[in-house]
């Protein structure tokens, strides 16, 4: 993984780790012990009740073997169309399973269908052997990822979440942050995940037959904005969904963990959605209009292009009135040769009610290096002899 990936996805990451609930005064009724929402392209977090508890994570775990393997698929590394083979190993897989054989091939697509709708363990395991050679390779880099994304709260045992072990562990807040690094960075996962039921072919050395996959996440049926993600359940987790949901332009991700029984834990998922987009106002700029050059002082070039770094996204849940929100320029009249690309000119800054809710960086979007000698008298031959004023002529 490249040091700049690393960077993107440990920014994204700490976003949601260090941004605080919102200011509300939230009225959210729900029963599970550990839960939490955000709206996922801001990683803002908008209710939270124990969501740092360490707590078993059944088959979310799989989340983190999702991710692993859009990024290898992303790296080149592994293609949808590459042939997994099932070991004996990954076949001798219990609970959540699609009934893989040993010796059975299929494509890294079909794999993946079978771990996002219906969560088989045999699937994680063989995918996870295909990427790394082994699942306790593949473990390892779980946890390294886990590391990345400041997941202080979690320690993977296996691919697929039927470890029992204490050590096996995560929290509803690390949850959050690897759904959202899931979700934001490979969006294709809704692909999988939003498919209810569909037909998959065994092929092994008895025969041929088909396997019906049928999604373990009701949401689908029973809320209508559902997109995802994952279900998770053993007798020592209990009940635990990551559950995402689009509804006007706002992404939400709701983590219910430790719930009594399946019915709670898609009531708890489906009341905190529902609060979510009852509340939640995105005010968004692109940012993709022209700024005007910099003048540059000493340069080979008279001027600097700039750019906005990115767009600006603010998540308001108090009902203030975002058409209100002012932005302001804040820019130098002129600056000193060299300039060098990628390094920041000013700030965009955003104003709500006097207070300001954020900023872009504004960067120089070319190198101007400082003039020497032989570039200044280029200049002044060029303006006496190629720019010569008509009159003088």
């Amino acid at each position: 993984m490249s040091g700049k990936k690393s960077l993107l996805s440990a920014l994204l990451a700490l976003a949601l780790i260090f941004t605080s609930v919102l200011p509300v005064n939230a009225d959210v009724a729900v029963s599970s012990p550990s839960v939490i929402l955000i709206e996922s392209s801001t990683g803002e977090v908008i209710y939270e009740q124990n969501a740092a508890e360490r707590r078993s994570p059944a088959s979310i775990t799989k989340i983190m073997t999702l991710l692993l393997t859009f990024e290898a698929i992303e790296s080149g590394k592994v293609s949808l169309t590459d042939q997994v083979t099932t070991s004996e190993y990954a076949s001798s897989m219990g609970g959540s399973q699609v009934y893989l054989a040993a010796g059975e091939v299929q494509t890294l697509d079909t794999m993946i269908k079978c771990i996002a709708v219906s969560s088989g363990n045999d699937a994680s395991v063989a995918v996870a052997e295909h990427i790394a050679g082994s699942e306790a390779a593949f473990v390892d880099l779980m946890n390294q990822r886990a590391q990345e994304l400041g997941m202080a709260d979690t320690h993977f045992e296996d691919c697929c979440g039927l470890s029992d072990s204490d050590n096996h562990y995560t929290s509803a807040k690390d949850v959050a942050v690897m759904s959202r690094e899931l979700t934001v960075r490979h969006p294709d996962i809704f692909h999988y995940t939003t498919i209810w039921m569909e037909d998959i072919t065994h092929e092994t050395s008895q025969g041929t037959s088909n396997f019906t996959l049928s999604s373990t996440n009701k949401l689908l049926k029973q809320y209508q904005w559902t997109t995802g993600l994952k279900t998770g359940s053993t007798s020592k987790a209990k009940y635990c969904l990551s559950a995402t949901a689009s509804k006007d332009g706002i992404d939400l991700i709701a983590v219910v963990m430790g719930a009594p029984d399946y019915k709670t834990r898609f009531g708890d998922a489906q009341t905190l959605l529902a609060y979510g987009f009852s509340v939640c106002k995105l005010y968004i700029d692109e940012n993709q209009e022209a700024l005007s050059p910099l003048p540059v002082e000493g340069g080979v070039a008279e001027e600097a292009s700039v750019r906005c770094q990115g767009e600006f996204r603010y998540l308001d849940i108090a009902g203030n009135d975002l058409g209100a929100v002012e932005k302001v320029l804040e820019l130098p009249d002129i600056v000193r040769a060299p300039v060098e690309e990628g390094t920041e000119a000013g700030r965009v800054r955003y104003l709500l009610n006097g207070t300001e809710i954020g900023s872009v960086p504004i960067l120089f979007a070319e190198d101007v290096e400082k003039a020497g000698y032989p570039d200044y008298l280029r200049k002044i031959f060029g303006f006496f002899l190629l720019e010569k004023p008509a009159d003088v002529l």
